[in-house]
Parts: structure tokens; C-alpha cells; sequence
């Protein structure tokens, strides 16, 4: 983790713009990386509310797990600045809002529109799985929507590293959008409290409501955990036939993360850059996009020294540029990252938390 500079100012690598928005541990501003010009979006984390509000594991939880995630609809953290009173968490900007707000705004979406949202959440979230990450809280307000409507994950301060073997009990997440195993307190794996949610969220895609619904709580709970609620006559045959599947109340009959992606309603126009890859190598992790190399390397950085921070995972001046206009340059093709390079980060990330040196460590 990086600490400010000699001159006192931990963001002189950035030009800080207006406040997008303000919680309660908490600011976002919009900043401009200087050397690169492109926008990214600073979370600025303060230390004592943080300790006050017992939520240091939370943001340790989500720091750890976003640094190793690179996956395009994942939200991209590019570096973290340690400083005596705040925290300053680095991250993509992401400016055309939630999911949330756009099925408020636009009511319930054309199959072919909800379904390029939903394949992009499940390849996101068939990704966590696969590095042995639940997400655990997925609902429209943690899926963000970029320039291009796709969306990225964000929020993962309430997911579990999972472990072979091990199983979770915590009830956390949007009652809505809660699996009934985690409202009734019991025991789960944990990937299938996900797709519950992604069921959910396909329910509200697609019929601009939620299926599980209640101003009372107990009633809500209820509901959830009798599985009861309404298909609406509007639904495509294949899209009646998913959703239920879904919506299973015993986790061990739901329908899993690769069963939906074998399913005729998802797999109707998938693109080609979200289709599963055969296994492939983990030497694919340590491609070097040349494009991005040169323009990192004409801002005065040695590029020796940058191979090697790009190999070995490290977080510098060097690689934040790098990695920004990977990015940025990756908005104008789909997939950017290409469906090779992620299956390798996956076997990457596998191996990583199988060490037994692995740790989640601020």
C-alpha cells in the first residue's frame, strides 16, 4: 500500500474534482490521474469514523479483494494511499449510476436488454466464484452502469473468501434480495446465496419489480422463505423456465452459476468475449499490452522496472498509469481484458488463496 508523497499531499499523482456523493465513513470525489488525464473516482475513507463504526473489516475485506479482480464488469481499484487521518481508495470511475436507478427510470426492459445485463452479472459473478469470493450483497445499487450501459460490480465489503469445506452462517446483504438460508440463519456454502440474487435481480430486469416484497419485515421473510411469488403472463417461455430455478428455496436444488450459463434464455446472443474459454495457461497473466506499455514508458517510467511491477502484481506510480490506460483504451472494444487473460487471472487468484501464507492483511 502507498503512502503520500515527500511533499506532504498523498493525491499529487491526481487533480481532485467535485464530491459524487457522501456516506457515512466517508467521501467519492472525481479525480484526474495528471500524468495520464483520464478520470478516475477517489474514495476518501476516514480513519476514526471507520474504527468508531466497526467497519475496518469491511473495508479491509473489500480492498483485499477488488486489488487481485480484474475483470471488466468488476469495478477496477487501481491503488490504495495510506495517510495519518484518511484512507484514499483509488478506483475506476464509473459516471452513468445504478442499475437501480435505471430500471426506476425506465420500468421493466426488453428481454434482449435485460438479458446483456444479466450475462454480464453472472460472468462477474462466476468470476468471484471463481476465485473463491461470494459476493453476498448483490442487488441494482451495487451494479454500476458505465458510458456503454455495462455494468460493474461494486461493494464487495460483505463478501466472504471462501474455503473448501467451510461454511458461512453470517446473515448480511438486502433483505430482498436475501436468500431464505441467510435470513433463517443457517448454514451455506455460499456461491448459491449469489445466484438467488441474480434471480432477483433478473425478476426486477425484467418485470420492473421485485419479486419478494413487504413494508413488513417478518411478512417479507415469510414470503422469501416460502418462495412465493408471481411470474407475470409477459415473460418469454425460456425466461419463465430460469427465473424459478433461481428462486429455488432449498440451496441444494438451485440451479448453479454454470448451469445458468448453459441455459438457452442466457446463452441467446451472448457475445463472444463472455463466452466460457477453454482452460488456458497461467503464464497469460503476465501478457503485456504494448500499446500501453509505450505511452506508460514516454511519461518518463523505465520499462524494465514496469515489466517486472506488471509481473509481479505490484502497486506503483508505474503500473496505476498502466493499468489506466489498459483500461481506458479498452472502453472503445468489447472485453478488453479477453477471456484468455481472465481465465488465467482466475487460476492466478485460485492458487493465491489456496496459500497457506494467505492472508487478508490492510
Amino acid at each position: 500500500m502507498e503512502t503520500g508523497g515527500k511533499d506532504g499531499n498523498p493525491l499529487k499523482n491526481y487533480r481532485i474534482g467535485k464530491t459524487l456523493g457522501i456516506g457515512s465513513f466517508g467521501k467519492v470525489k472525481i479525480a484526474e490521474h495528471i500524468k495520464t488525464g483520464h478520470k478516475v473516482a477517489v474514495k476518501i475513507l476516514n480513519r476514526r469514523k471507520i474504527k468508531n463504526m466497526e467497519m475496518e473489516e469491511k473495508v479491509k475485506r473489500e480492498i483485499k479483494i477488488l486489488r487481485l479482480f480484474m475483470h471488466p464488469h468488476i469495478i477496477r481499484l487501481y491503488e490504495v494511499i495510506e495517510a495519518p487521518a484518511d484512507i484514499y481508495v483509488v478506483m475506476e470511475y464509473v459516471k452513468s449510476g445504478e442499475l437501480f436507478d435505471y430500471i426506476v427510470e425506465k420500468g421493466r426492459l426488453q428481454e434482449e436488454e435485460a438479458r446483456r445485463f444479466f450475462q454480464q452479472i453472472i460472468s462477474g459473478v462466476q468470476y468471484c466464484h471463481r476465485n473463491m469470493v461470494v459476493h453476498r450483497d448483490l442487488k441494482p445499487e451495487n451494479l454500476l452502469l458505465d458510458n456503454n450501459c455495462d455494468v460493474k460490480i461494486a461493494d464487495f465489503g460483505l463478501s466472504n473468501v471462501m474455503r473448501d469445506g467451510h461454511f458461512l452462517k453470517t446473515s448480511c446483504g438486502s433483505p430482498n434480495y436475501a436468500a431464505p438460508e441467510v435470513i433463517s440463519g443457517k448454514l451455506y456454502a455460499g456461491p448459491e446465496v449469489d445466484v438467488w440474487s441474480c434471480g432477483v435481480i433478473l425478476y426486477a430486469l425484467l418485470c420492473g419489480t421485485l419479486p419478494f416484497d413487504d413494508e413488513n419485515i417478518p411478512n417479507l421473510f415469510k414470503k422469501i422463505k416460502g418462495g412465493i411469488y408471481t411470474l407475470p403472463s409477459h415473460l418469454s417461455g425460456p425466461a419463465r423456465d430460469l427465473i424459478p430455478r433461481m428462486l429455488v428455496v432449498d440451496p441444494m436444488k438451485r440451479i448453479t452459476i454454470r448451469e445458468i450459463r448453459e441455459h438457452p434464455w442466457f446463452e441467446a446472443q451472448l457475445p463472444r468475449y463472455l463466452a466460457v474459454p477453454p482452460p488456458d495457461t497461467a503464464q497469460q497473466v503476465k501478457k503485456i499490452d504494448e500499446e500501453s506499455l509505450v505511452k506508460v514508458i514516454s511519461l518518463g517510467f523505465d520499462k524494465n522496472l514496469l515489466v517486472e511491477s506488471i509481473h509481479n502484481r505490484l502497486q506503483n506510480e508505474a503500473t496505476v498509469a498502466y493499468y489506466l490506460f489498459l483500461d481506458n483504451k479498452s472502453r472503445t472494444t468489447t472485453g478488453y481484458l479477453g477471456a484468455g487473460y481472465q481465465e488465467a487471472m482466475v487460476s492466478y487468484c485460485v492458487h493465491l488463496f489456496a496459500s497457506p501464507d494467505y492472508v487478508l492483511i490492510f
